[in-house]
């Protein structure tokens, strides 16, 4: 397994986090093969999978080489070390939630804690997070995470929802660290139907987006 820096360096690197939300483990997996072949290389499998643990430990072992295999919707420090002895590199809560970033910090593994004020987002800071997860984005936008930036410049941040294939840059221009994608990626019309191709396409538009501005092909702002 990689150490915690390497795995910090990677999920900023596109930049692209996909919060994979399936009816089941199995469509999860096939989820995360897809992404792989579109160049998304971090992927959450969220604990509302049924199975959420098991399939984040086979998608460790059969992606593990390739990609960061994640575990979301963390709400406590149990959980938390559950999905890292499965193989889960690093740990995402969408609530702000000391004790999970104790658990991931004990083992090694960077850690994600969810606010929306600046007092959230600071305290979630203080816990020992790594990335601050803005959720809901989509009520927030780029703007919003500007702002909170220009007093608390140090906190790396990662929105999660309403970020799509429209909104990508301008929420990289506004400072995030990373994006994480949901349904505007894992497409449940995709995930259902199994268009396993269509979903590594998509996930290959994103990736190219990201890393158009990391390389410098789209400057900040």
């Amino acid at each position: 397994m990689r150490d915690k820096s390497e795995v910090l360096r990677l999920l900023e690197n596109p930049g692209v986090i996909a919060v994979i939300r399936t009816r089941n483990a199995a469509q999860a997996l096939g989820v995360c093969e897809a992404l792989v072949k579109g160049g998304v290389i971090a992927l959450e499998i969220t604990m509302t999978v049924p199975g959420a643990i098991q399939a984040i430990r086979e998608a460790s072992q059969r992606f593990g080489t390739q990609a960061l295999v994640g575990v979301g919707t963390v709400l406590d420090a149990q959980t938390c070390r559950q999905a890292i002895d499965a193989g889960a590199e690093f740990v995402v809560s969408p609530i702000t939630a000391p004790e999970v970033a104790r658990a991931a910090n004990e083992r090694g593994r960077p850690v994600m804690l969810g606010a929306c004020t600046p007092t959230e987002a600071q305290t979630a800071h203080l816990a020992g997070a790594d990335f601050i997860k803005l959720f809901p984005a989509e009520a927030f936008g780029p703007g919003y995470i500007k702002s909170l930036k220009a007093p608390l410049p140090h906190l790396k941040i990662v929105p999660t929802g309403g970020v799509d294939l429209d909104t990508i840059e301008s929420f990289f221009r506004a400072g995030c660290s990373a994006v994480g994608v949901g349904s505007s990626l894992v497409q449940p019309k995709l995930v259902d139907s199994g268009d396993w191709g269509a979903l590594s396409a998509l996930a290959q538009k994103f990736t190219s987006l990201a890393l158009s501005f990391r390389t410098g092909s789209a400057k900040p702002a």
